[in-house]
Protein backbone atom coordinates (compact mmCIF):
# COMPACT_ATOMS: atom_id res chain seq x y z
CA UNK A 1 0.00 0.00 0.00
CA UNK A 2 0.75 3.40 -0.34
CA UNK A 3 0.50 6.73 2.07
CA UNK A 4 0.48 10.26 0.52
CA UNK A 5 0.80 13.25 3.17
CA UNK A 6 0.80 16.56 2.29
CA UNK A 7 1.64 20.15 3.53
CA UNK A 8 2.06 23.63 3.06
CA UNK A 9 -1.20 24.90 2.92
CA UNK A 10 -2.16 27.95 4.93
CA UNK A 11 -3.88 31.53 4.29
CA UNK A 12 -2.00 33.59 1.69
CA UNK A 13 -2.61 37.19 0.16
CA UNK A 14 -3.46 37.79 -3.39
CA UNK A 15 0.09 37.76 -5.48
CA UNK A 16 1.79 36.13 -2.95
CA UNK A 17 3.08 32.27 -2.85
CA UNK A 18 3.41 28.92 -1.49
CA UNK A 19 4.98 25.51 -1.32
CA UNK A 20 3.23 22.52 -1.16
CA UNK A 21 5.06 19.22 -0.14
CA UNK A 22 3.60 15.72 -0.68
CA UNK A 23 5.75 12.47 0.89
CA UNK A 24 5.04 9.49 0.03
CA UNK A 25 5.60 6.05 2.03
CA UNK A 26 5.14 1.81 1.99
CA UNK A 27 5.48 0.69 -1.23
CA UNK A 28 6.84 3.77 -3.29
CA UNK A 29 8.32 1.64 -5.67
CA UNK A 30 5.40 1.49 -7.25
CA UNK A 31 4.74 5.20 -7.48
CA UNK A 32 6.10 6.66 -10.50
CA UNK A 33 3.80 9.56 -12.01
CA UNK A 34 2.36 11.82 -10.08
CA UNK A 35 0.06 14.69 -9.80
CA UNK A 36 -1.65 17.53 -8.31
CA UNK A 37 -5.87 18.47 -8.29
CA UNK A 38 -8.01 20.53 -6.11
CA UNK A 39 -11.25 21.34 -5.68
CA UNK A 40 -13.17 24.20 -4.94
CA UNK A 41 -16.34 24.25 -2.64
CA UNK A 42 -18.95 23.47 -4.85
CA UNK A 43 -16.84 22.80 -7.91
CA UNK A 44 -15.45 19.31 -8.84
CA UNK A 45 -12.00 18.14 -8.48
CA UNK A 46 -9.83 19.04 -10.97
CA UNK A 47 -6.49 18.52 -12.40
CA UNK A 48 -3.40 20.73 -11.95
CA UNK A 49 -0.46 19.59 -12.97
CA UNK A 50 1.45 16.08 -13.68
CA UNK A 51 5.28 14.77 -13.78
CA UNK A 52 6.52 11.60 -14.78
CA UNK A 53 9.48 9.92 -12.57
CA UNK A 54 12.14 11.13 -13.87
CA UNK A 55 10.85 15.18 -13.76
CA UNK A 56 11.23 15.74 -17.49
CA UNK A 57 7.40 15.10 -18.72
CA UNK A 58 5.64 17.91 -16.79
CA UNK A 59 2.12 19.22 -17.74
CA UNK A 60 -0.03 21.76 -16.24
CA UNK A 61 -3.77 23.10 -16.62
CA UNK A 62 -4.37 26.42 -17.83
CA UNK A 63 -5.15 28.17 -15.28
CA UNK A 64 -2.09 27.89 -13.54
CA UNK A 65 0.31 27.69 -16.54
CA UNK A 66 3.25 30.11 -16.07
CA UNK A 67 2.72 30.80 -12.23
CA UNK A 68 2.39 27.04 -10.43
CA UNK A 69 5.75 24.46 -10.65
CA UNK A 70 5.24 20.92 -10.27
CA UNK A 71 8.67 19.36 -9.65
CA UNK A 72 9.68 16.28 -7.09
CA UNK A 73 12.91 14.21 -5.43
CA UNK A 74 12.77 10.53 -5.62
CA UNK A 75 15.43 10.61 -2.88
CA UNK A 76 12.88 11.47 -0.81
CA UNK A 77 9.80 10.28 -1.92
CA UNK A 78 8.55 13.78 -2.12
CA UNK A 79 6.87 16.10 -4.58
CA UNK A 80 5.90 19.66 -4.72
CA UNK A 81 4.14 22.12 -6.03
CA UNK A 82 5.51 25.51 -5.98
CA UNK A 83 2.27 28.50 -6.40
CA UNK A 84 3.23 32.08 -7.35
CA UNK A 85 1.16 34.83 -7.96
CA UNK A 86 -1.66 33.60 -6.30
CA UNK A 87 -5.10 34.35 -7.18
CA UNK A 88 -8.12 34.45 -5.10
CA UNK A 89 -9.76 31.73 -7.35
CA UNK A 90 -6.81 29.30 -6.61
CA UNK A 91 -8.84 29.10 -3.59
CA UNK A 92 -9.72 25.00 -2.82
CA UNK A 93 -8.02 21.96 -1.02
CA UNK A 94 -5.13 20.67 -2.68
CA UNK A 95 -4.50 16.88 -3.08
CA UNK A 96 -2.03 15.03 -4.76
CA UNK A 97 -2.36 11.76 -6.19
CA UNK A 98 -0.85 8.77 -8.05
CA UNK A 99 -2.36 6.62 -10.52
CA UNK A 100 0.26 3.46 -9.87
CA UNK A 101 3.66 1.79 -11.55
CA UNK A 102 3.16 2.37 -15.45
CA UNK A 103 -0.19 4.24 -15.59
CA UNK A 104 0.11 6.66 -19.21
CA UNK A 105 -3.36 7.53 -19.68
CA UNK A 106 -5.02 10.48 -18.67
CA UNK A 107 -4.72 11.86 -15.19
CA UNK A 108 -8.11 12.40 -14.13
CA UNK A 109 -9.46 12.01 -10.55
CA UNK A 110 -11.29 8.82 -11.05
CA UNK A 111 -7.73 7.46 -12.39
CA UNK A 112 -5.78 8.21 -9.50
CA UNK A 113 -5.21 4.70 -7.67
CA UNK A 114 -3.61 6.73 -4.36
CA UNK A 115 -4.85 10.31 -3.04
CA UNK A 116 -3.52 12.34 0.10
CA UNK A 117 -5.63 13.91 2.29
CA UNK A 118 -5.48 17.00 1.13
CA UNK A 119 -4.33 20.88 2.26
CA UNK A 120 -6.36 23.91 2.01
CA UNK A 121 -4.91 27.02 0.41
CA UNK A 122 -6.89 29.97 1.02
CA UNK A 123 -6.16 33.32 -0.48
CA UNK A 124 -7.36 36.37 0.14
CA UNK A 125 -7.93 39.51 -2.29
Amino acid sequence: QVQLVESGGGLVQAGGSLRLSCAASGRTFSIYGMGWFRQAPGKEREFVARINWGGGIISYADSVKGRFTISRDNAKNTVYLQMNSLKPEDTAVYYCAAPGAYYSGTYSPGSMKYWGQGTQVTVSS
